[in-house]
């Protein structure tokens, strides 16, 4: 067995509880979002091409996302076919196409939106005295890691 250092075992425990945290995440926002019809992934997917300044194609949402570009087009699949994102033509490329939320897709997400700030609210209350922004920014600084060593 390897000896690891107090940093190195300190980012394995902040790994292991990231995984454990990214369960739960899923979870609850299942349960957040089940009374408008949005699944964690489905409002992921649709927080992301809200929050980018443009809209970008599935293989550059499944690259911010740190996804699969097979997983990210299915659940785009599944939100075209339900009229909540639009395939906008993208002039750099023929083939990949550019997705944006759909008038009834903003809708839908405003709606979310409504629901998660205040249960963002109400957990950042439970934390308490924890320094959110700085575990924002190891957590940051770990993916950037991550992205550097593409994964290995």
């Amino acid at each position: 067995m390897t000896d690891s250092t107090d940093t190195g075992r300190a980012l394995g425990g902040l790994i292991f509880e990231t995984l454990r945290l990214a369960g739960r995440l899923t979870l609850a926002g299942d349960a957040l979002m089940s009374g408008i019809g949005l699944t964690s992934a489905r409002w992921q997917i649709m927080g992301v091409i809200a929050y980018l300044p443009s809209p970008r194609t599935v293989s550059a949402l499944a690259r911010t996302m740190g996804q699969s570009r097979q997983a990210v087009q299915r659940v785009v699949n599944d939100l075209k076919a339900a009229g909540l994102v639009e395939l906008l033509s993208n002039p750099a490329h023929k083939r990949a196409p550019l997705v944006a939320l759909s008038p009834s897709g903003r809708t839908l997400y405003d709606q979310a939106e409504a629901r998660r700030v205040p249960w963002t609210e109400a957990l950042a209350r439970d934390v308490g005295g924890h320094d959110l922004k700085a575990a924002q920014a190891a957590l940051a600084g770990l993916r950037r890691a991550l992205e550097r060593h593409d994964g290995a």
